[in-house]
């Protein structure tokens, strides 16, 4: 068995624990297969080993690979932070995009989505430990943005998504996906049906599960440790 092979296996078994820790079915849970910063060699070898939906971060090092698995039947997500000159490539190669977190950003999705394709489905990224350096809308504001979103042709608003301050606290983990999970409620009880909690990464996973996360993005706990170099600016 490969290295990618007994960590997808290692990953989907920790998944369907700690979902059983919750009362929860692991079914009600995607894994997302970070993929940034590795080749497409890596993407192939885990779709053999039944992973279909991979997240991306860096637009041009994503479009070389979604060219190079054409082959495959992908479902290609970008997780990384929206430039306005990067939105057309990411409207018309993704089927999903995790990291909207400005109108104007949506307003060029939904505009540059071909017609030929399903509606782009969206997630709202939240910063929800207010870190200067995370990209994210305020708490205070999602309920307006999301209303605002939703009413744009092209684009499905599923849900929302956060990168909580990193932490080996399980309860201040808790804490901060149980806050995502209550303005999700919010949003819901403002009518606008929304099914998708994107949160929870390799190191913080159980605890996003057990506050409700549907959608749990894992990188290095499949392909190992990232080697950044240089990346577009």
């Amino acid at each position: 068995m490969t290295t990618i092979a007994s960590n997808l296996q290692a990953v989907r078994a920790a998944i369907s624990a700690s979902a059983a820790s919750a009362g929860r079915n692991a079914d009600e849970i995607t894994l997302l297969a970070v993929s940034k910063t590795f080749p497409a060699g890596t993407i192939r070898e885990a779709f053999a080993e039944g992973q279909r939906c991979f997240a991306e971060s860096y637009v041009q090092e994503a479009i070389a690979k979604i060219s190079a698995l054409k082959d495959l039947a992908v479902e290609w997500h970008f997780i990384g932070p929206i430039q306005s000159n990067k939105t057309r490539p990411i409207a018309e190669n993704f089927a999903w995009v995790h990291s909207v977190d400005r109108l104007k950003t949506a307003e060029r999705l939904s505009l540059q989505r071909p017609e030929n394709l399903p509606p782009l489905q969206l997630c709202l990224q939240v910063n929800i430990s207010d870190e200067e350096s995370k990209s994210g809308v305020a708490p205070e504001e999602i309920g307006d943005l999301a209303e605002a979103v939703a009413k744009l042709p092209n684009l499905t608003l599923r849900g929302l998504m956060a990168v909580p301050a990193p932490g080996d606290d399980e309860s201040v983990q808790r804490a901060a996906f149980a806050e995502l999970r209550g303005l999700y409620e919010k949003i819901n009880r403002m009518g606008l049906h929304l099914d998708t909690l994107s949160m929870g990464m390799s190191d913080d996973f159980p605890a996003a599960i057990a506050e409700g996360s549907t959608m749990v993005r894992i990188g290095s706990a499949i392909f190992g440790r990232r080697n950044y170099h240089e990346r577009e600016a």
